[in-house]
């Protein structure tokens, strides 16, 4: 029987200062993700306005965080490539 490595779902996403994002995990924990090396590519250009950067949601079961119909995250790129954090660390 084949197993699938399973991600905890986003609970909650908040845009930080130098296109950061506070993420918060279904299981508790919470990551910063660095948007900034993802900016240069043709998809994620837009997140350069930091109107639309900051206007991040979670989709609705948590699979990702969106920004409109165009531009995401999965859930999987934001736990493997964030780095975890305690809320007093984050400004």
């Amino acid at each position: 029987m084949a197993t699938t490595v399973g991600y905890p779902l986003v609970k909650t996403v908040r845009a930080l200062a130098g296109k950061r994002l506070l993420v918060e995990f279904s299981n508790g924990v919470s990551k910063v993700y660095d948007c900034t090396p993802l900016l240069a590519g043709d998809v994620f250009r837009p997140l350069t306005d930091e109107v639309l950067f900051r206007s991040v949601r979670v989709d609705g079961p948590g699979y990702a965080v969106v920004w409109n119909d165009r531009i995401d995250l999965a859930e999987s790129e934001l736990w493997l490539n964030g780095k975890t954090t305690t809320p007093g660390d984050v400004g």
